[in-house]
Protein backbone atom coordinates (compact mmCIF):
# COMPACT_ATOMS: atom_id res chain seq x y z
CA UNK A 1 0.00 0.00 0.00
CA UNK A 2 1.17 3.52 -0.81
CA UNK A 3 1.92 5.63 2.05
CA UNK A 4 1.50 9.75 2.33
CA UNK A 5 2.50 12.23 5.34
CA UNK A 6 0.70 15.70 6.01
CA UNK A 7 2.67 17.65 8.03
CA UNK A 8 -0.03 20.86 9.40
CA UNK A 9 -2.07 21.66 12.34
CA UNK A 10 -4.48 19.86 14.09
CA UNK A 11 -8.21 21.21 13.26
CA UNK A 12 -10.65 20.15 16.42
CA UNK A 13 -14.19 20.04 14.38
CA UNK A 14 -12.58 18.14 12.10
CA UNK A 15 -13.15 19.72 8.57
CA UNK A 16 -9.57 21.24 8.18
CA UNK A 17 -5.89 20.56 8.94
CA UNK A 18 -4.46 17.19 9.57
CA UNK A 19 -8.33 15.99 10.04
CA UNK A 20 -9.10 16.42 6.68
CA UNK A 21 -5.59 15.47 5.42
CA UNK A 22 -5.85 12.07 6.87
CA UNK A 23 -9.47 11.60 5.91
CA UNK A 24 -9.10 12.43 2.11
CA UNK A 25 -5.90 9.99 1.89
CA UNK A 26 -8.15 7.19 3.48
CA UNK A 27 -10.41 8.17 0.96
CA UNK A 28 -7.65 7.97 -1.79
CA UNK A 29 -6.16 4.67 -0.88
CA UNK A 30 -3.18 5.52 0.41
CA UNK A 31 -2.22 4.73 4.39
CA UNK A 32 -2.27 8.12 5.74
CA UNK A 33 0.61 9.70 8.45
CA UNK A 34 0.80 12.82 10.35
CA UNK A 35 3.35 15.36 12.13
CA UNK A 36 1.34 18.05 14.10
CA UNK A 37 2.54 21.74 13.76
CA UNK A 38 0.03 22.74 16.34
CA UNK A 39 -2.94 22.18 17.96
CA UNK A 40 -6.09 24.75 17.73
CA UNK A 41 -9.28 25.22 19.34
CA UNK A 42 -11.64 25.83 16.79
CA UNK A 43 -15.21 25.31 14.99
CA UNK A 44 -16.87 26.33 12.11
CA UNK A 45 -17.28 29.60 12.91
CA UNK A 46 -13.48 30.39 13.91
CA UNK A 47 -10.58 29.69 15.51
CA UNK A 48 -10.30 30.62 19.20
CA UNK A 49 -6.79 29.30 20.30
CA UNK A 50 -3.79 28.00 18.69
CA UNK A 51 -0.85 25.72 20.78
CA UNK A 52 2.18 25.10 18.66
CA UNK A 53 4.44 22.65 19.01
CA UNK A 54 8.40 22.80 19.45
CA UNK A 55 10.60 22.47 16.75
CA UNK A 56 12.54 19.46 18.15
CA UNK A 57 9.07 17.71 19.17
CA UNK A 58 7.97 18.49 15.36
CA UNK A 59 11.40 16.80 14.19
CA UNK A 60 11.15 13.57 16.83
CA UNK A 61 7.88 13.34 14.56
CA UNK A 62 9.30 13.59 11.52
CA UNK A 63 12.19 11.46 12.38
CA UNK A 64 10.04 8.48 13.90
CA UNK A 65 7.89 8.59 10.32
CA UNK A 66 10.74 8.50 8.35
CA UNK A 67 12.83 5.61 9.70
CA UNK A 68 10.00 3.41 10.05
CA UNK A 69 6.79 3.75 7.21
CA UNK A 70 8.31 5.87 4.54
CA UNK A 71 5.85 8.51 2.44
CA UNK A 72 5.99 7.83 -1.25
CA UNK A 73 4.06 11.38 -0.83
CA UNK A 74 4.47 14.16 1.51
CA UNK A 75 1.76 17.33 1.90
CA UNK A 76 2.04 20.19 4.16
CA UNK A 77 -0.06 22.65 5.15
CA UNK A 78 -0.18 25.77 7.38
CA UNK A 79 3.17 26.17 9.87
CA UNK A 80 2.94 29.45 11.13
CA UNK A 81 6.35 30.12 12.44
CA UNK A 82 9.92 30.19 10.99
CA UNK A 83 11.61 27.09 13.48
CA UNK A 84 9.01 25.05 12.76
CA UNK A 85 9.48 25.32 8.69
CA UNK A 86 13.34 25.02 9.35
CA UNK A 87 12.80 21.91 11.16
CA UNK A 88 10.71 20.61 8.04
CA UNK A 89 12.52 21.50 5.65
CA UNK A 90 15.65 20.05 7.03
CA UNK A 91 13.98 16.84 7.45
CA UNK A 92 13.42 16.98 4.38
CA UNK A 93 16.38 17.41 3.02
CA UNK A 94 17.89 14.68 5.31
CA UNK A 95 15.15 11.92 4.06
CA UNK A 96 15.24 12.70 0.53
CA UNK A 97 11.57 13.40 0.60
CA UNK A 98 9.37 12.71 -2.86
CA UNK A 99 6.58 14.14 -4.21
CA UNK A 100 6.30 17.25 -1.65
CA UNK A 101 3.25 19.07 -2.12
CA UNK A 102 3.20 22.49 -0.24
CA UNK A 103 -0.13 24.49 0.61
CA UNK A 104 1.41 27.58 1.34
CA UNK A 105 -1.02 28.91 3.59
CA UNK A 106 -0.13 32.62 4.25
CA UNK A 107 -3.60 34.22 3.70
CA UNK A 108 -6.96 33.09 4.64
CA UNK A 109 -9.93 33.65 2.27
CA UNK A 110 -11.19 36.48 4.37
CA UNK A 111 -7.85 38.57 3.28
CA UNK A 112 -6.26 37.72 7.11
CA UNK A 113 -2.63 36.92 7.02
CA UNK A 114 -2.19 33.89 8.91
CA UNK A 115 1.72 34.07 9.39
CA UNK A 116 4.02 37.08 10.18
CA UNK A 117 6.38 38.13 7.45
CA UNK A 118 9.51 36.64 9.34
CA UNK A 119 7.74 33.21 8.76
CA UNK A 120 6.85 33.90 5.29
CA UNK A 121 10.41 35.12 4.24
CA UNK A 122 11.75 31.38 5.73
CA UNK A 123 9.13 29.74 3.97
CA UNK A 124 9.63 31.32 0.66
CA UNK A 125 13.70 30.40 1.31
CA UNK A 126 13.62 26.95 2.79
CA UNK A 127 10.21 25.31 1.97
CA UNK A 128 9.11 26.04 -1.54
CA UNK A 129 12.41 25.46 -2.99
CA UNK A 130 11.92 21.82 -1.81
CA UNK A 131 8.49 21.22 -3.26
CA UNK A 132 7.14 19.62 -6.93
CA UNK A 133 3.99 21.07 -6.41
CA UNK A 134 2.86 24.60 -4.53
CA UNK A 135 -1.22 25.18 -4.40
CA UNK A 136 -1.70 28.97 -4.11
CA UNK A 137 -4.98 30.53 -3.80
CA UNK A 138 -5.11 33.96 -5.45
CA UNK A 139 -4.29 36.17 -2.40
CA UNK A 140 -1.04 33.94 -1.88
CA UNK A 141 -0.20 34.04 -5.74
CA UNK A 142 -0.49 37.22 -5.21
CA UNK A 143 2.13 37.32 -2.05
CA UNK A 144 4.43 34.64 -4.04
CA UNK A 145 4.57 36.73 -7.38
CA UNK A 146 4.53 40.19 -6.27
CA UNK A 147 1.48 40.73 -8.65
CA UNK A 148 -1.95 41.92 -8.58
CA UNK A 149 -4.21 38.54 -9.95
CA UNK A 150 -7.23 40.12 -11.21
CA UNK A 151 -8.08 37.84 -14.70
CA UNK A 152 -6.74 34.71 -15.96
CA UNK A 153 -4.13 36.06 -17.63
CA UNK A 154 -2.81 37.88 -14.47
CA UNK A 155 -2.85 33.89 -13.48
CA UNK A 156 -0.96 32.56 -15.94
CA UNK A 157 1.91 35.29 -15.92
CA UNK A 158 1.88 35.00 -11.60
CA UNK A 159 1.98 30.86 -11.68
CA UNK A 160 4.64 30.86 -14.47
CA UNK A 161 6.92 33.92 -12.49
CA UNK A 162 6.37 31.82 -9.08
CA UNK A 163 7.31 28.21 -11.25
CA UNK A 164 10.35 29.81 -12.12
CA UNK A 165 11.03 31.13 -9.18
CA UNK A 166 10.90 28.35 -6.87
CA UNK A 167 11.62 25.15 -9.89
CA UNK A 168 8.27 23.83 -9.10
CA UNK A 169 4.79 23.03 -10.82
CA UNK A 170 2.27 25.70 -9.50
CA UNK A 171 -1.42 24.81 -9.11
CA UNK A 172 -2.84 28.17 -8.87
CA UNK A 173 -6.67 27.82 -7.45
CA UNK A 174 -9.59 30.27 -8.94
CA UNK A 175 -12.28 31.70 -7.03
CA UNK A 176 -11.99 34.58 -4.84
CA UNK A 177 -14.11 36.88 -7.38
CA UNK A 178 -11.54 35.94 -10.53
CA UNK A 179 -13.08 32.70 -11.88
CA UNK A 180 -15.59 29.78 -9.72
CA UNK A 181 -13.89 26.46 -10.18
CA UNK A 182 -10.78 26.83 -12.95
CA UNK A 183 -7.65 26.18 -11.78
CA UNK A 184 -4.38 26.89 -13.68
CA UNK A 185 -1.45 24.31 -13.54
CA UNK A 186 1.84 25.82 -14.20
CA UNK A 187 4.90 22.85 -15.17
CA UNK A 188 7.92 22.76 -17.17
CA UNK A 189 7.59 25.97 -19.30
CA UNK A 190 3.56 25.22 -19.63
CA UNK A 191 0.14 26.25 -18.54
CA UNK A 192 -3.00 23.83 -18.46
CA UNK A 193 -6.48 25.14 -17.27
CA UNK A 194 -8.46 22.73 -15.11
CA UNK A 195 -12.55 23.69 -15.88
CA UNK A 196 -14.34 22.89 -12.72
CA UNK A 197 -18.27 23.17 -12.58
CA UNK A 198 -19.92 25.38 -9.89
CA UNK A 199 -21.38 23.33 -6.89
CA UNK A 200 -23.92 26.01 -4.66
CA UNK A 201 -22.41 24.40 -1.29
CA UNK A 202 -21.44 27.34 1.32
CA UNK A 203 -19.48 24.37 3.24
CA UNK A 204 -16.13 24.07 1.97
CA UNK A 205 -14.23 24.48 5.06
CA UNK A 206 -11.33 22.68 4.62
CA UNK A 207 -11.39 22.77 0.69
CA UNK A 208 -7.72 23.77 0.26
CA UNK A 209 -6.32 21.10 2.27
CA UNK A 210 -8.58 18.45 1.21
CA UNK A 211 -7.51 19.03 -2.64
CA UNK A 212 -3.80 19.35 -1.89
CA UNK A 213 -4.04 16.09 0.07
CA UNK A 214 -6.05 14.47 -2.72
CA UNK A 215 -3.24 15.48 -5.17
CA UNK A 216 -0.51 13.95 -2.55
CA UNK A 217 -2.31 11.25 -2.52
CA UNK A 218 -2.41 10.40 -6.16
CA UNK A 219 1.05 11.45 -6.90
CA UNK A 220 2.06 8.97 -4.17
CA UNK A 221 -0.29 6.25 -6.56
CA UNK A 222 2.00 7.28 -9.50
CA UNK A 223 0.07 9.52 -11.45
CA UNK A 224 1.14 11.99 -13.06
CA UNK A 225 0.81 15.78 -12.24
CA UNK A 226 -1.72 16.55 -14.51
CA UNK A 227 -4.03 13.42 -13.59
CA UNK A 228 -3.01 13.86 -10.17
CA UNK A 229 -4.24 17.37 -10.33
CA UNK A 230 -7.56 16.16 -12.21
CA UNK A 231 -8.35 13.51 -9.96
CA UNK A 232 -7.91 15.45 -6.99
CA UNK A 233 -10.24 18.21 -8.46
CA UNK A 234 -12.97 15.11 -9.39
CA UNK A 235 -12.74 13.98 -5.84
CA UNK A 236 -13.08 17.65 -4.25
CA UNK A 237 -16.87 17.41 -6.51
CA UNK A 238 -17.93 14.93 -5.07
CA UNK A 239 -17.40 15.51 -1.62
CA UNK A 240 -18.84 19.11 -1.69
CA UNK A 241 -21.79 17.69 -3.96
CA UNK A 242 -22.37 15.40 -1.32
CA UNK A 243 -24.31 18.17 0.61
CA UNK A 244 -22.72 17.53 4.07
CA UNK A 245 -24.24 20.51 6.13
CA UNK A 246 -23.10 20.61 10.10
CA UNK A 247 -22.07 23.47 12.27
CA UNK A 248 -23.49 26.83 12.38
CA UNK A 249 -20.80 28.68 10.27
CA UNK A 250 -18.86 27.41 7.18
CA UNK A 251 -19.28 23.80 7.48
CA UNK A 252 -16.87 20.51 6.59
CA UNK A 253 -17.35 18.22 3.23
CA UNK A 254 -18.43 14.92 3.07
CA UNK A 255 -14.65 13.25 2.27
CA UNK A 256 -16.15 9.75 2.59
CA UNK A 257 -18.74 10.46 0.11
CA UNK A 258 -17.87 7.64 -2.09
CA UNK A 259 -17.31 5.26 0.49
CA UNK A 260 -19.16 2.10 0.62
CA UNK A 261 -19.22 -1.02 2.87
CA UNK A 262 -20.96 -2.91 5.47
CA UNK A 263 -19.12 -0.69 8.20
CA UNK A 264 -20.01 2.20 6.65
CA UNK A 265 -23.89 1.90 8.05
CA UNK A 266 -24.60 5.30 10.16
CA UNK A 267 -27.47 3.90 12.05
CA UNK A 268 -28.86 0.49 12.14
CA UNK A 269 -32.68 0.16 13.51
CA UNK A 270 -35.20 -2.58 13.45
CA UNK A 271 -33.41 -4.54 10.96
CA UNK A 272 -32.93 -1.86 8.60
CA UNK A 273 -29.79 -0.09 7.87
CA UNK A 274 -30.13 3.69 7.13
CA UNK A 275 -26.97 5.49 5.07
Amino acid sequence: MRTALTIAGSDSSGGAGIQADIKTMTANGVYAMSAVTALTAQNTTGVTGIMEVTPQFLKEQLDNIFTDIRPDAVKIGMVSSGPLIEAIAEALRKYGAEHVVVDPVMVATSGSRLISGDAVAVLKAELLPLAEVLTPNIPETEELSGMPVRTEEDMAAAAEYIGRTYHCAVLCKGGHQLNDANDLLYRDGGLRWFRGKHIDNPNTHGSGCTLSSAIASNLAKGYDMADSVERAKAYISGALSAMLDLGHGSGPMNHAFDLRSEFIETEHMDGEVWL
